[in-house]
């Protein structure tokens, strides 16, 4: 774990060439992985949780927790290095290898285009996606109200992401690839994985797994 913030910005560099972002990934896979984390409100402690969706029935096939203490600052920008030794934690206790992780957060809409969807997937090897609620970096202008409308999110001249509709006429997400992705199969990935809500179930259900356990642990 990096020592300070210079260092910890000296590991994204290091590894952001590593990243695929040509994929395509998997079209059909048929496990996908949730991954959040909650925290404590005195922030001095989390609790990380993976749980992994049959991707035709979207039914939690395996799940796994892991309750810890924050492993580096509240930076923004560097939340994978919070967050990481507990979430690889919890994927390592999985009895199920998932085709594609999908990350509560974003990979390349990051302001090094190292966020934790690219870290994660470059340490896991797997292929993995960011799924924002909000935007970390960007411009963009609205998409069309249906789901499924999108628009790209820019930063710097560079699309670094789309701004999707999952739900008719609701506020959108905002997908970018994080490893071994496209961004037109992260794109789809998302829309299978949200029939009925804004957030695709793998979050709404890795959401609800760490809140539990966090809640238990206190």
């Amino acid at each position: 774990m990096p020592d300070g913030v210079a260092e910890a910005v000296a590991v994204q560099e290091q590894l952001r060439p590593l990243v695929d972002l040509v994929g395509p990934g998997p079209v059909a896979p048929a496990t996908v992985a949730g991954l959040d984390v909650a925290y404590a409100q005195s922030d001095d402690l989390l609790a990380a949780a993976v749980t992994v969706l049959d991707a035709r029935t979207l039914a939690v096939v395996d799940s796994a927790v892991s309750v810890g203490r924050p492993a580096f600052g509240y930076v923004p920008g560097l939340f994978a290095f919070r967050e990481m030794p507990a979430l690889l934690a919890a994927l390592g206790r999985l009895t199920t290898r998932p085709d594609l992780l999908v990350c509560d957060g974003h990979g390349l809409a990051h302001p090094r285009r190292f966020g934790l969807a690219c870290h994660l997937g470059v340490v896991t090897g797997l292929p993995a996606i960011g799924v924002g609620k909000t935007p970390l970096v960007g411009t963009w202008d609205p998409p069309p109200g249906e789901r499924g409308a999108w628009s790209p999110l820019r930063d710097g001249g560079e699309v670094v992401g789309r701004v999707l509709r999952t739900r008719d006429g609701v506020k959108p997400v905002f997908v970018s690839i994080g490893h071994r992705m496209s961004l037109g199969n992260a794109t789809a990935q998302v829309l299978a994985l949200t029939p009925r809500y804004r957030l695709p179930e793998t979050t709404r259900t890795a959401d609800r797994l760490c809140r539990d356990a966090l809640a238990a642990a206190r």
